[in-house]
């Protein structure tokens, strides 16, 4: 055993897998697990995954790492947390049970209920308190949708029985003690992805509480993202060691890459992308289709605001050309198959399997291949796929500029996706800004371990961050500024076409 604690363990609860991650004080990776959950698509549209697969997943990963670093919990100072965000689970707080399975963010089903809330006002209705759209994206409607669909819940639910979470609810009730005293808590970034949080008072909104019928009962406390929230139950995983960080994915790599000053943005490339600018202790209103979000907040020091731009499709188009299609048998794949053309062949791929997210937000529009002439092969289908990722930013980006005033000077990125160097280099070239990666690309989990070491003392706060950030590699533009328009202005062409699609009788 260890005299002195000497790592940080953060546990990122994803989309598509849980990992544990222990990081060292330089903040170097030491070990890692993995595993991957199922994901369910019961209907069109639909996707959910099984809160108790979940926590089992986060249980084994937590063993998984640090058995491969040779380590036990003695050695660890502090937990961080982070998690998908807008992924609701409904649980009895007397038996521990979901009450149904967690609603993922990409699920689209709640569309009939919030144009229901919206009404005559529209989507934009409880913008100016929560900073977000009215959409299928964030968690009040879904609990809304158990609470109305799941025989019994809204009974449950006022009697007090039900609690409501994002999985960073879930993982850390369950881990100091679920039915046996489990604290019940989220932070703020997660909080303000729910659509119940006022940005200015960062508490629950009763009113908007209310117009979705969510009692109030269900509600975690609403805490900042680096504090202690409790410890580890006896003979779980990590015994009495400090729970003490809790951020949302975009949040955390935010907090990972060291977007500490008003103007800095990072994208992340995952299942989705999500691209966030620090805007200060302020919240900036967005007229552009961005969402204003909280950023982080460390102890008592004032909540740091943020505009993201989100993005429903990008890693996961890349899985459904290996899945569905069979066009590559590994993601991998892709960037050679792409480089066998020089172009997309005129191919435009517009990925609105789940509706379109930043800067539109368009429930009904669906996925849409425009261009195609017989000159089109799989190789320029695989360019145009990831050049759909590079185009979206762009839009994104253009928001961005446009509500706040300030010109991207660079773009930090990070998540599975900047692997592939043509992705990251045609990103370069459609924005027209250097492209940079940093030597710790896990800046997710690397954030929440900050949050939570920061909580306990184990860093000295965002100086150390910043010191132990490091560039891997740099991409600089280099395409002509007249192709770069042409292209952008075809893309643009091409995101018209899968508009209004879905008609009502549609199920």
């Amino acid at each position: 055993m260890a005299d002195e604690k000497k790592y940080v363990l953060a546990i990122d609860q994803g989309t598509t897998s849980s990992r544990a991650i222990v990081f060292d004080h330089s903040g170097q990776i030491v070990e890692t697990g993995q595993l991957e959950h199922e994901q369910i698509f019961p209907k069109a549209g639909w996707v959910e995954h099984d809160p108790l697969e979940i926590w089992k997943n986060v249980r084994e990963v937590v063993g998984l790492a640090l058995t491969r670093a040779n380590l036990t919990y003695h050695d660890i100072a502090a937990v961080g947390i982070t998690n998908q965000r807008e992924t609701t689970v409904v649980w009895d707080k007397t038996t521990g049970e979901p009450v149904y399975n967690a609603i993922v963010w990409q699920d689209t089903r709640t569309d009939k209920i919030v144009n229901e809330l919206g009404g005559s006002e529209g989507q934009d209705k409880y913008k100016a308190k929560v900073g977000l759209p009215l959409a299928t994206y964030f968690s009040g409607p879904k609990v809304k949708w158990i609470l109305d669909n799941v025989e019994g819940a809204r009974e449950r639910a006022e009697a007090g029985d039900l609690l409501f979470g994002n999985t960073d609810s879930w993982v850390v009730w369950n881990m100091t003690g679920g039915k046996d005293g489990g604290v019940h808590v989220t932070d703020v970034t997660n909080a303000s992805r729910t659509m119940l949080m006022d940005l200015a008072t960062l508490s629950w909104d009763e009113g908007i509480a209310k117009d979705m019928g969510i009692p109030l009962s269900m509600l975690p406390e609403i805490r900042s993202s680096s504090e202690v929230y409790g410890e580890g139950r006896q003979g779980g995983m990590v015994p009495g060691i400090p729970i003490a960080g809790i951020l949302g994915d975009q949040q955390a790599a935010t907090f990972g890459q060291a977007c500490f000053e008003v103007g800095m943005a990072k994208n992340t490339y995952g299942t989705g992308n999500f691209m966030l600018l620090n805007t200060g202790t302020e919240p900036v209103p967005s007229k552009n289709g961005l969402l204003t979000t909280v950023a982080y907040k460390i102890g008592d020091a004032p909540a740091v605001y943020a505009l993201e731009g989100s993005i429903a499709v990008t890693g996961s188009l890349v899985q459904w050309l290996r899945d569905n299609i069979g066009i590559i048998s590994n993601a991998a794949e892709i960037e050679d198959l792409a480089k066998t053309v020089d172009d997309n062949g005129g191919a435009y791929f517009v990925p609105a399997f789940s509706g379109l997210f930043a800067p539109y937000w368009k429930s009904d529009a669906r996925g849409a291949l425009v261009g195609l002439t017989r000159y089109v092969n799989k190789g320029h289908i695989a360019r145009a796929v990831l050049e759909a990722t590079a185009f979206q930013t762009r839009e994104v980006n253009d928001a961005m500029t446009a509500d706040s005033g300030v010109a991207l000077t660079e773009l930090k990125v990070d998540g599975g996706m900047i692997a592939n160097e043509t992705l990251m280099q045609f990103q370069a070239d459609i924005l027209g800004v250097d492209v940079v990666r940093p030597k710790v690309a896990e800046t997710t989990a690397l954030g929440a371990a900050y949050a939570a070491g920061i909580a306990v003392g184990f860093w000295q706060g965002e100086q150390d961050v910043i010191d132990n950030w490091a560039e891997d590699k740099r991409w600089t533009p280099s395409m002509d500024e007249g192709d770069r328009e042409r292209t952008y202005r075809l893309w643009k062409k091409a995101v018209t076409r899968t508009f209004d699609w879905v008609d009502d009788d549609v199920k």
